[in-house]
């Protein structure tokens, strides 16, 4: 099925996707980064243009949302999420970090829940929050289904404060549901090697 949705991924895995269904999923998600981040149109001649709309804002804050969010996570997720999500809040407290991972964690959840046995899932961040995003996947997938850390370099680092290095790669986390998990491998030997 080809199927474009446009809203909230929650609202659709919940309502528009079975369980079981999907092969392959790779999410970039909003990476923590507490900035805003703007669609910038191009004119006819392909120069970029003064017009640009918010995309998304990649800034979390805990509220009443955030709360209510917590609550369904504990009282809905497996018990082992559930603990490690209630370690986070106990030592982040109600922070922006906080905030972020509990909607990453309900998403998660439903992610894990339309991937088929066979399947795979690639999660990409940074290092603001993949330690703490691979502590979740592990309690979602299973710490005996992650397949592999996969760092993503750059040609050049992220500049950055003058005080550090720059970010120079993204990561990618790979899970599957299941041991039975398909794998089909990027590069393939040619008969001439």
């Amino acid at each position: 099925m080809n199927m474009l949705y446009y809203g909230d991924n929650l609202e659709i895995l919940r309502e528009h996707i079975p369980d079981e269904s999907v092969d392959l999923i790779y999410i970039d998600p909003p990476f923590n980064s507490n900035q805003a981040y703007n669609v910038i149109f191009s004119e006819t001649d392909g120069t970029a243009s003064q017009a640009q709309i918010q995309a998304f804002e990649d800034t979390w804050r805990w509220g009443e949302t955030t709360e209510q969010a917590y609550h369904e996570l504990v009282g809905t997720a497996p018990h082992l999420l559930v603990e490690t999500i209630k370690s986070f809040r106990g030592f982040l407290t109600e922070t922006n970090l906080m905030a972020y991972l509990v909607m990453m964690a309900l998403r998660l959840v439903e992610l894990h829940r339309v991937l088929k046995p066979t399947g795979s899932f690639y999660l990409h961040c940074d290092p603001t929050a993949s330690h703490y995003l691979k502590i979740i996947l592990d309690q979602v997938f299973g710490v005996q289904n992650f397949r592999n850390e996969i760092y993503w370099k750059r040609k050049t680092g992220r500049a950055g404060p003058t005080n550090r290095f720059g970010t120079s790669c993204d990561i990618l986390l790979w899970y599957s549901k299941t041991n039975d998990y398909t794998f089909t491998s990027q590069y393939r030997k040619s008969n001439t090697e």
